[in-house]
């Protein structure tokens, strides 16, 4: 049985592996054995600035006073956002917090209620 890891691209089972590169076969995609370990990894763990964490549905509590940029306004400290949601990107934790609307925070800056 072989252990090498399924084509990204197409499921191929009939990869083969070429120096440091995987290759499949049925639609020549080729990809590095490095990227197949990202890929298998693919569940991505966000920390809060404690260490803590985060999961879909959290409620985190701000832990810095932060200002909105393009706005007069601030999120300050101790304010919570209920009901998280982690997504890709610098800004990791998509949120609505009352009084202000929709944001999106860096979990560096919360904490899990």
């Amino acid at each position: 049985m072989s252990t090498l890891p399924n084509c990204p691209k197409c499921s191929s089972e009939y990869t083969y592996e070429d120096g440091t590169m995987y290759v499949c076969p049925e639609c020549a995609h080729e990809w590095g054995k490095d990227a197949a370990a990202e890929s298998a990894d693919n569940n991505r763990v966000v920390r809060d600035a404690y260490g803590n964490v985060l999961n879909d549905g959290d409620t985190v509590t701000v832990i810095k006073d932060l200002k909105i940029k393009g706005s007069s306004a601030v999120v300050k400290v101790g304010t919570k956002a209920r009901n998280i949601r982690l997504v890709e990107g610098d800004h990791d934790i998509d949120c609505k917090i009352d009084g202000i609307g929709a944001m999106q925070l860096k979990s560096e800056f919360v904490k899990k209620a």
